[in-house]
């Protein structure tokens, strides 16, 4: 607020204000009801665009047990399915790698993300939690000081502000919890991978019962189940194109001749109901607090989608965050709080080191110099040795499948 404003009428206090209705805000805000700690949750989407917004599927175990042990897991245990295979395909030929037998590998549980959130809604509304919808989170004030406070807009535009013993900023890289962090007090470290990934929905069933890499001269390629009906599939794509460049042939087209579809069988094709841009970049802020507020899931931290870590990053800090301010709301112990950013930056830089290792094993460098040159065969022996390496097949199931 500038000098001589006057700050907008408090609408409600809470011990926590939870920014964001993600994996990350409705994980934390569960555990924090569960155990009589005083809740709300602003959520700037309307209930039928929360539960629409189509995301990442992939559960890690470590996920899926954080879950269970809070009795939030029972839709992902119906309707969820577990996944242990990858396929890759490269110019060399193609090899599978089942991870759940490799060194300390599990399988993962896929699970289309919109349906966590939603189950977790579920169970948040059917225990009395509050939730705001439709009410977007401008910024977090005083949070280094005695009264914090985080000051929203409502659909309609009206202004309004919570009050808060402690905030959790877990509404994205974007949001009020990150914007809010003096650029003093928290450094920020960035790396553009300089690709570019199309996401695709598409209403097809699974071409393989794998998930599927394939690395192409003419760029990465991705297949990924979601559902019986429903296929996440990914294309490398020049940076810049705008996610309706192509037409639903060329993708397929596309898709085909980089998943080398002539030889290995061909994809089942349908209609494309979805399409983003991904820029691959990798995003971390350090440290995690500032005073009252915390940063976890996409505000914490961004991990290029190449290893499937952020909803899992999400999940594990958010039960984390809910352990150290439950201790410290019911029992006056501070070390939890004291410790949360340095617990989940260990886990953070181990998932954005595998990211980064998978982002150079499936991309090839263009051009035809000797610096391309060296670049792509540097890639070709990584994914021989993933080939017929037991030890480095090992190494990458702990890493795949773990935070």
């Amino acid at each position: 607020m500038t000098e001589g404003q006057q700050l907008p009428a408090v609408d409600g206090v809470a011990d926590v204000v939870v920014l964001g209705a993600g994996p990350a805000g409705l994980v934390l805000a569960n555990l924090l009801l569960a155990r009589g700690i005083d809740c709300v949750v602003l959520e700037r989407a309307d209930r039928d665009s929360l539960r629409a917004r189509a995301r990442a599927g992939f559960l890690a175990a470590n996920t899926v047990r954080i879950l269970e042990r809070h009795g939030l897991a029972d839709g992902l245990l119906r309707r969820g399915h577990t996944h242990s295979t990858c396929e890759f395909r490269t110019e060399d030929g193609r090899f599978r790698l089942d991870y759940s037998t490799l060194g300390q590998g599990e399988p993962h549980t896929v699970y289309p993300q919109q349906d966590l959130v939603a189950d977790l809604l579920t169970y948040y509304q059917a225990a009395g939690g509050r939730i705001r919808f439709g009410t977007e989170a401008t910024a977090v004030l005083d949070a280094d000081g005695d009264d914090p406070s985080v000051s929203v807009r409502t659909a309609e535009g009206r202004p309004g502000r919570w009050r808060a013993r402690y905030v959790a900023g877990c509404d994205g890289r974007h949001g009020a919890g990150r914007r809010s962090l003096p650029g003093h007090a928290v450094r920020r470290f960035h790396r553009d991978h300089r690709v570019t990934w199309l996401g695709l929905l598409a209403e097809a069933p699974p071409s393989l019962d794998a998930v599927g890499y394939a690395v192409h001269e003419r760029g990465f390629a991705g297949h990924m189940a979601r559902t019986s009906e429903i296929t996440r599939y990914y294309v490398q794509c020049e940076r810049g194109t705008p996610a309706d460049a192509w037409s639903q042939e060329r993708i397929w087209d596309e898709l085909d001749l980089r998943m080398r579809a002539k030889e290995y069988g061909p994809l089942r094709r349908g209609r494309i109901v979805q399409r983003t841009v991904v820029d691959l970049e990798s995003d971390v802020l350090e440290p995690l607090r500032h005073g009252a507020l915390f940063l976890a899931g996409d505000a914490a931290s961004l991990i290029s989608p190449s290893a499937a870590k952020g909803a899992n990053l999400a999940v594990l800090e958010a039960e984390l965050l809910a352990r150290a301010l439950i201790d410290d709301l019911t029992r006056g112990d501070s070390i939890g709080v004291e410790s949360y950013s340095a617990r989940c930056l260990d886990h953070i830089w181990r998932a954005q080191e595998f990211s980064h290792w998978m982002v150079e094993l499936l991309h090839g460098a263009s051009g035809g110099d000797g610096d391309a040159h060296f670049l792509n065969s540097m890639r070709r022996s990584r994914m021989a040795s993933l080939r017929t390496s037991r030890s480095q097949q090992d190494w990458f199931a702990e890493r795949y499948v773990g935070v």
